[in-house]
């Protein structure tokens, strides 16, 4: 299984989680899937939800909000969520789902991670041999993870496709 994600995806996701950094942010992926792979063409996080460090949970009443508008969107269509796994104190934040994100998983879906830690050094935007996405951009260092639950119920790891960070 293979992610590829848009520059407007991309940004977001960046963006969400520095805005909220040192809690988690959360939010649905935007865009459509084939037979081998997603599409993410947008990233949009949840304004409303209860942040923590270690943790996060949005409002199903904010997503009731929003259904008459995403029914609306012909080619796009939700296809999985994300959330970030902050530093916190010395701990780093992780790119692997915890025993709780595997819990919240569906088939069908894609879930991100984007661990979001102090930035020590610059590091260029690459698409890493483990399959994930990683760079540093002002204070932050990012490391972008995508996993699935497979027909069997087993969480597998997806390569993901960036195009843009590299010139990032």
């Amino acid at each position: 299984m293979r992610v590829y994600l848009s520059e407007n995806a991309f940004v977001d996701l960046l963006l969400s989680s520095a805005e909220v950094y040192k809690r988690e942010c959360l939010g649905f992926l935007l865009g459509y899937r084939l037979e081998d792979r997603f599409i993410i063409e947008h990233a949009f996080s949840f304004q409303t939800a209860y942040r923590k460090p270690k943790g996060v949970i949005s409002h199903d009443r904010s997503h009731k909000k929003i259904e008459p508008i995403l029914s609306r969107l012909d080619r796009l269509q939700i296809i999985g969520d994300f959330h970030s796994h902050t530093q916190f104190g010395t701990m780093k934040g992780l790119p692997f789902p915890s025993p709780e994100d595997i819990q919240g998983m569906t088939p069908e879906l894609i879930y991100l991670i984007v661990a979001i830690n102090n930035n020590k050094k610059t590091m260029s935007w690459a698409e890493n041999k483990d399959s994930t996405i990683s760079g540093s951009v002002g204070n932050f260092f990012f490391k972008i993870s995508a996993y699935f639950l497979t027909s069997g119920l087993s969480v597998r790891k997806a390569k993901i496709h960036c195009p843009f960070p590299p010139g990032f």
